[in-house]
């Protein structure tokens, strides 16, 4: 295959939103406001998000030949990520989950994730794999996953992961093999066993990785290099109308700063950009701001900061 920037591997999402004046109690009938179906999922996110600020992005992760796999692809493809080299297998699935929103936003969600795979044992092939900049993994299926990043830095291939939940030890042999490893502060402070969120990223930054950030959302977040310094990103400040993708945003974001060379504080400034203006924005992947958004919003900060 072409050469691009991002290889992005592991969550795809199809959500069915249903909007309701009220959520139903039990055994009784409501009307149906509105329904939508969007594409999500941490990976396919990011993928999009790093595609609107100018990479060239493909997704090589496994889903199945159903509708709803049908969806989510056609739905990358409308946003400019790559898919042709997505493997498709009748065995497998995309997550899918029925939304309930109410008038007021709450939400009931109701997922159904069997038969997610991502990446396995033979999948994508190893010449797919060398044919990128970035490799992008998350923690489905983790073994796959895994088996992907040992190819990708055998070739020299930065690895970005975005790691949120620890459901098997094999996520201990995959984050091994991450390069440069963002993860929420929730597990962060699960993984390390500290509970403040600066120190959990010092702890996380072992071997030969190359950079540790860890999310706090309205708290910015927490930096660490290969110096093994410390920093922190404060969060951009904005009217929030929906904080929906906001971090597969930021991860998306940061992976596209690797492809343009930038250092770590100014993949994390982009990064902590392009989310806060993502929640600006009703929708996830639709949401998504362009470069020129991005920049004009960081130099719009820049002029307004004292000094």
């Amino acid at each position: 295959m072409e050469r691009v920037d991002i290889l992005g591997l592991g969550a795809v999402a199809v959500d069915d939103l249903v909007y309701v004046e009220a959520y139903p109690p039990a055994n009784t009938k409501a009307q149906v406001l509105d329904r939508e179906r969007q594409c999500g999922g941490l990976t396919a996110t990011a993928l999009v998000a790093a595609s609107r600020l100018g990479c060239h992005c493909a997704y090589a992760g496994l889903v199945g030949t159903d509708e709803a796999s049908e969806f989510a692809l056609e739905a990358m493809a409308r946003a400019g990520v790559e898919v042709t080299s997505a493997g498709r297998r009748s065995d497998r699935r995309v997550y899918h989950s029925t939304i309930i929103v109410d008038r007021l936003g709450h939400r009931t969600l109701l997922s159904h994730g069997r038969k997610v795979q991502g990446a396995d044992d033979d999948w994508p092939r190893e010449e797919i794999l060398r044919a990128c900049k970035v490799l992008f993994v998350d923690h489905t299926a983790p073994a796959g996953m895994a088996r992907a990043a040992r190819i990708a830095r055998s070739a020299g291939i930065p690895v970005v992961a975005d790691i949120e939940r620890r459901e098997s030890e094999l996520i201990d042999e995959l984050m091994c093999r991450i390069d440069h490893l963002i993860v929420p502060e929730e597990f962060a402070r699960a993984a390390t066993g500290l509970d403040d969120a600066g120190r959990a990223a010092v702890s996380l930054m072992q071997g030969d990785r190359q950079a540790v950030v860890v999310t706090c959302g309205e708290r910015g977040s927490w930096i660490v290099g290969r110096d093994g310094s410390l920093a922190h990103q404060e969060a951009y400040s904005v009217p929030t109308i929906d904080t929906t993708g906001c971090g597969d945003v930021f991860h998306g974001a940061y992976a596209a700063g690797l492809v343009m060379g930038m250092d770590l504080p100014s993949r994390v400034r982009l990064a902590s950009a392009a989310a806060a203006l993502k929640a600006t924005r009703h929708g996830g992947q639709a949401g998504c701001p362009t470069l020129a958004e991005v920049k004009s919003f960081l130099e719009d900060r820049e002029k307004s900061t004292p000094g």
